[in-house]
């Protein structure tokens, strides 16, 4: 029954012209609040549904809002689309989400199909290889687009993010002071403006401290946890393994977690751990893990609120609005030893990792590997 209505039914049951009954619809003119009242009675009624795609084909976009986003697996996204779609609904859009998988194949089609709903903006986390650099055409128009997180190399459009790399300094920093110097990183894909930042807040600490950066401690990852354990293998297994590693995300940290259980060491004893993000689970594990907050719902909000100026024609130049961390200090970093109990802790580590894939046991009388402490499942 409700797709057989229209606006003349409407018009007919309120005694009203179908000019009328468009005004109060569409809100394109003011109408008496008598006549007013009488359409919006109708309507409910006669359970009136106007077509969204119809109402954006007269006026070239429709209220919807597009959300695209690299990973929904990863925890730290949701807390950014919850937030998005908080500020939206509250101005009377509706978000319509989309994941790549981090895949930039699977970016662009997502974006060509969001085209096709006539979105009024979007809302862009992008993934790691994006090759998108300005905002998608619409009818031969940019459709307003706000870069969320991440920010791909050459995007000159508005973007919302945290200030990476004062939280990568702080973060550094904070192993100094707790007497770490061999200290190894783990950052994100280097052509990420995200990770670069991270990485240079990092690099700054240690330069102004005047401790030395070993080509042999640096990593590289894609944010999430395989990648992380990877690396955490690589800077773990040399006997002059760091004493504490950065990681510039928590997946990554968690990675690495993983790692030391693999090779039979415990945090923070062996190593010290700092991530990046303060995911809701970090706090759960054993000891919980020393990070960098970001304010994920700030930057979610402040995001959409900035894509509904652009859509109701605020054209000021594009903006990049930075936001505060916190470092929030947990047990997973301790004061480092002296030298000698380092290297005794070190060699007990080593004879008590156990042997991975592919590995014999030396001797029969090797002694199982210590409890990490850490709640972890691979």
């Amino acid at each position: 029954m409700c797709s057989r209505i229209n606006m003349h039914d409407i018009a007919k049951r309120a005694k009203v012209s179908i000019g009328t009954v468009s005004n109060v619809i569409n809100g394109t003119v003011a109408v008496r609040d008598g006549a007013r009242q009488r359409v919006l009675e109708a309507v409910k009624a006669l359970g009136y549904q106007p077509s969204q795609l119809a109402r954006g084909l007269r006026r070239d976009y429709t209220n919807v809002i597009g959300m695209i986003i690299p990973d929904i697996i990863n925890p730290f996204f949701p807390g950014l689309v919850r937030a998005a779609e908080d500020v939206a609904s509250a101005n009377g859009f509706r978000l319509v989400l989309c994941n790549t998988d981090d895949d930039p194949v699977k970016e662009a089609s997502c974006l060509n199909d969001l085209q096709s709903y006539l979105p009024a903006g979007l809302l862009f986390i992008p993934a790691i290889d994006s090759q998108l650099q300005e905002q998608p055409m619409r009818r031969g128009r940019p459709t307003p687009t706000v870069c969320i997180d991440r920010k791909p190399k050459g995007w000159k459009c508005d973007s919302v993010h945290a200030d990476n790399e004062s939280g990568a300094y702080a973060a550094t920093l904070h192993l100094l002071d707790h007497g770490h110097r061999r200290i190894g990183v783990i950052g994100g894909p280097i052509n990420m403006a995200t990770a670069r930042d991270r990485l240079r807040g990092f690099r700054r600490a240690l330069k102004e401290t005047g401790v030395p950066l070993p080509d042999a401690y640096v990593e590289t990852g894609r944010f999430d946890r395989a990648s992380g354990l990877e690396a955490g293998l690589r800077l773990l297994r040399p006997s002059s393994r760091p004493t504490a590693i950065f990681a510039a995300n928590d997946m990554m940290a968690m990675g690495v977690l993983l790692a030391m259980r693999e090779l039979g060491m415990r945090c923070p004893e062996d190593v010290s751990i700092v991530g990046f993000d303060n995911l809701e689970m970090v706090d759960l594990l054993q000891p919980a893990l020393t990070t960098v907050q970001q304010p994920v719902y700030r930057i979610g909000a402040t995001a959409a609120e900035l894509l509904i100026e652009r859509i109701s024609g605020a054209s000021k130049a594009p903006r990049e609005i930075v936001l505060e961390t916190e470092l929030i200090r947990r047990g997973s970093v301790m004061r480092v030893q002296s030298e000698a109990p380092q290297r005794q802790q070190e060699a007990r580590s080593r004879s008590a990792r156990r042997p991975l894939a592919g590995e014999r046991k030396t001797s029969s009388a090797s002694k199982p590997a210590p409890d990490t402490g850490f709640v972890l499942t691979d």
